[in-house]
């Protein structure tokens, strides 16, 4: 059985944070990997501004760099939309394994907007990984009306598994300001490097 962290998201483009964010929870959660669920589409995001999957996944194996961080499109293959139904997917796919949700304090702010938000809390435990910046908002996010309940101490990081449903857990990290909307801003065409040209015409 593997302890195995879940982080999803957009990765339009991934980047050093994300990999910050992977090796810390590694460490801090006594994780064994960290997958990497780069979404087709993020419900909550416009489509005009998401590169293809192919470009977003090879760009986040080039970044991720780590023999226990691994890059999947699984929402693809569970046929899943919604964090809430691939979690509950994740589980019944691999009873073998235990999941812990992975998610920035950014994230945690517009919780509440995500379909099923709670059904998610009670599938999995959540760690969230506060950076300094970040910290104040995500324990004033609308969600934490619900969840502040259910809130966990940072000594009781690795003892995840051991958790009833619904947890949750903030881990204070050291701060890394990279971010998909800046890499965006500064090489909109960051994409085309990762798309492979069509086949010349013969």
């Amino acid at each position: 059985m593997a302890r195995i962290g879940i982080l999803g998201g957009s990765f339009n483009p991934a980047h050093g944070g994300h990999r910050h964010i992977s090796l810390q929870a590694l460490r801090r959660l006594g994780l064994d990997q960290v997958w990497w669920l780069v979404s087709p589409q993020n419900p909550l995001k416009a489509k005009r501004t998401m590169a293809p999957l192919p470009a977003r996944m090879l760009r986040a194996k080039e970044v991720a760099r780590h023999p226990r961080l691994e890059v999947t499109a699984l929402e693809v293959e569970l046929g899943t939309r919604y964090s809430a139904d691939t979690a509950r997917a994740l589980v019944r796919r691999f009873p073998q394994h235990d999941f812990i949700w992975l998610m920035g304090a950014d994230n945690l702010v517009q919780f509440h907007r995500w379909k099923e938000w709670r059904r998610l809390a009670r599938t999995l435990p959540i760690a969230v990984m506060a950076r300094p910046d970040y910290i104040g908002a995500a324990h004033r996010a609308q969600a934490m009306g619900w969840l502040r309940r259910f809130l966990k101490r940072p000594e009781q990081a690795r003892r995840w598994t051991e958790w009833r449903l619904p947890a949750i857990l903030f881990l204070r990290i050291p701060l890394d300001a990279r971010s998909a909307t800046a890499i965006r801003a500064h090489s909109p065409d960051w994409a085309g490097a990762y798309i492979e040209d069509p086949a010349p015409p013969r």
